[in-house]
């Protein structure tokens, strides 16, 4: 696959152009310049580690973005096997953003939940860019529920900006739609295990993300709000996208060690749409050693890990200048 590269890999991509050409001009003629070939290789490998270890946040989030990333279809055709989606939630329609179905994990019969975006301008409008409406979760959460009657696991792939905030899904009651997925999920009587796959945007990720297991691809981000909304907000300019990534702390390795998430999955060096199929299979063996831990797990101590692990989310410290209570309802950090 030929993959576009990003404004901060464009410096790998022209050492690699220049590598093609060499080994193009090479062909048919009888001259030896494999040292040559190998050191330009080892200079690519070099840069390329030099490079995606020294990302900053807002490359993070452009990684995350690529518009040749794996989306949750694709995960769904290379890391698991006979896919049925389901349609409707049974009130309204059926939102192509939000899918779901059932799902074989190697041998582990699942439902799963997922945001998909499309990889084209006509893809998009159909899927809404992965911006769910109120029907998405509401299909979301009759798919869990079956998975709760057939005593099924869920898996859930988050890859949304968030919710579609449009007059319709206001009047559809959104809002109302992700807050039920929220408390339904806390007390879902089978194993959950959620990832983000790409973008975790705000409410709009959380609707399909209450698990026993949160997991992240290493070049995901979850966050309440966009770098973009976030500058917004804050610098009351959309141009300091790049500071408010590095303010939010958004990534999976910032989540992880704040214990937000609880796994990190690796991708490819450079992110997992330079090989999808490495990147299925990473995804694949960490679900399946999460819903292996979690079978063993009896029920009703299951439920009671899945509320202590999100009452304990959030810091917050004691003290009596600045405005802060002593009774620990202020001062949040």
């Amino acid at each position: 696959m030929n993959v576009i590269p990003l404004d901060f890999e464009k410096p790998i991509a022209e050492l690699a152009k220049k590598l093609d050409d060499l080994k193009r001009h090479l062909r048919g003629h009888d001259i030896d310049l494999d040292p040559e070939v190998r050191r330009i290789a080892a200079h690519i490998e070099k840069t390329k580690r030099l490079t995606y270890s020294n990302l900053d946040p807002w490359q993070r989030v452009q990684i995350a973005r690529h518009p040749q990333r794996p989306y949750a279809l694709d995960y769904l055709r290379l890391a698991f096997t006979d896919f049925v989606e389901l349609h409707g939630d049974r009130l309204y329609a059926d939102d192509r953003a939000l899918i779901g179905g059932l799902a074989t994990l190697q041998g582990t019969r699942c439902v799963v939940v997922a945001h998909q975006k499309g990889r084209d301008t006509k893809e998009n409008i159909q899927r809404n860019f992965g911006c769910a409406h109120p029907e998405g979760y509401r299909k979301a959460m009759r798919l869990m529920r079956m998975a709760e009657k057939f005593d099924l696991p869920v898996v859930s792939l988050i890859d949304t900006p968030g919710a579609y905030p449009g007059i319709g899904a206001e009047e559809r009651h959104v809002a109302e739609a992700i807050a039920v997925n929220l408390r339904e999920m806390m007390v879902l009587k089978v194993p959950v295990v959620a990832v983000v796959i790409g973008e975790g945007g705000s409410g709009g990720a959380l609707g399909i993300g209450v698990a026993d297991r949160a997991l992240m691809l290493e070049y995901s981000w979850y966050s309440v709000i966009s770098p973009e909304g976030g500058a917004a907000i804050l610098w009351k300019n959309g141009s300091q996208r790049a500071a408010a990534a590095d303010a939010l702390k958004m990534g999976a390795k910032e989540l992880k060690e704040f214990a937000l998430v609880d796994q990190v999955v690796p991708e490819p060096l450079g992110g997992a749409h330079h090989d999808h199929a490495a990147a299925a299979m990473n995804l694949r063996t960490a679900i399946l050693a999460n819903l292996a831990e979690l079978a063993t797990v009896p029920m009703k101590e299951l439920l009671a890990a899945r509320y202590r692990k999100y009452r304990a989310f959030g810091r917050y410290a004691e003290g009596t200048g600045g405005g802060a209570s002593q009774d620990g309802t202020g001062g949040l950090v």
